[in-house]
């Protein structure tokens, strides 16, 4: 079955197009955090970030900074969240990579909340020895 963003893709869904070529496709979130909430989404189905090729992340990733940059300007915008949920544990709903181009403005009280934590004595050390490239 096809993802929604396969169906906006091939033209079944309507949307509002900011941007498209051979990767991928930037619209505007149905649903968005704020008025004009980009999404830049590949054209081919990758299911996770993880899944797509360097050279596609890449240049979604340029995709990303141009509309950053427009939201800067045409909208005035303060800054910027550029997020991508890898996999429903992080909350992505649409199985498809797709990076969220959020547009923020300072004391707009949607600030992603992330709770904190700490670590122990020492867990820092075998942390960074498991993750370690």
């Amino acid at each position: 079955m096809a993802t929604i963003f396969e169906m906006i893709i091939n033209g079944d869904i309507p949307s509002t197009k900011l941007y498209e070529d051979d990767l991928c496709i930037a619209i505007l979130d149905i649903n968005p955090v704020n008025k004009g909430h980009a999404l830049v989404i590949s054209k081919e189905c990758y299911p996770t970030f993880t899944d797509a090729p360097i050279e596609t992340l890449s240049h979604m990733m340029e995709i990303a900074r141009r509309i950053d940059q427009k939201q800067r300007e045409a909208l005035k915008a303060d800054g910027t969240n550029i997020m991508i949920n890898n996999s429903p544990a992080s909350g992505q709903e649409v199985p498809h990579l797709h990076i969220h181009v959020i547009p923020r403005k300072e004391g707009d009280g949607k600030t992603p909340v992330m709770p904190k934590g700490k670590y122990e004595d020492g867990e820092a050390a075998e942390y960074g020895e498991l993750l370690k490239l």
